[in-house]
């Protein structure tokens, strides 16, 4: 007689499930936002350049250097994440002009706080935002774009990756470590986060 997978383990899956994977309806907002992306990493760009030819923002901000403890993209000859990431938007329909830039940030917590400084700059009231991220990364990253914006309505449409969604992601040994990876994240990184906002 087989037995479901991870008998006994159902509550702890779902809660997990429940708490990483953040999503919301898509709605009218006034900047997308990329948390950083890669070649080898395309559904959210892509998803955000969906939500753009939709009508539901005038402008996306994609945002990264690279990730930290590398210094250049693995492929596709660019020498930043942003740059990547506004080649691949434009390829989706997404104009030059709509897309802003933040090209030094090399962790999530950056992609935020450096978002907001650009957004500042230009004068951008953000009273809604939307944030299109990989699915398994929504909870930290919309922790971290909420402590950069904290006054901003959020909406969270990730992209989607087979083996890395709320369905599927318990099912691979590779699916547990990345979502798992990110429930250790949320102990270890946010706590540095407190910390800084509070000064401490």
């Amino acid at each position: 007689m087989s037995r479901p997978f991870l008998t006994g383990a159902d509550d702890y899956i779902r809660s997990v499930t429940e708490f990483i994977f953040v999503e919301h309806e898509p709605a009218r907002c006034d900047v997308i936002f990329i948390p950083g992306a890669s070649p080898a990493h395309v559904a959210h760009v892509d998803r955000a350049a969906a939500m753009y030819r939709a009508g539901l923002a005038p402008l996306v901000l994609p945002s990264g250097r690279y990730a930290l403890g590398r210094d250049s993209l693995k492929g596709g000859g660019f020498p930043t994440e942003w740059a990547w990431m506004r080649h691949r938007l434009m390829e989706g329909g997404v104009p030059e002009e709509a897309i802003l830039r933040e090209d030094e940030a090399t962790f999530t917590w950056e992609n935020a706080r450096f978002s907001r400084r650009v957004t500042d700059a230009l004068g951008i009231r953000v009273a809604q935002g939307m944030l299109c991220c990989r699915s398994f990364h929504a909870r930290r990253a919309l922790l971290y774009y909420q402590a950069a914006y904290p006054d901003t309505v959020w909406r969270v449409c990730p992209g989607y990756e087979p083996g890395l969604t709320r369905e599927d992601w318990f099912r691979t040994k590779e699916g547990r470590a990345r979502v798992l990876g990110e429930v250790r994240r949320l102990g270890d990184q946010i706590n540095d986060v407190f910390e800084e906002m509070l000064g401490e």
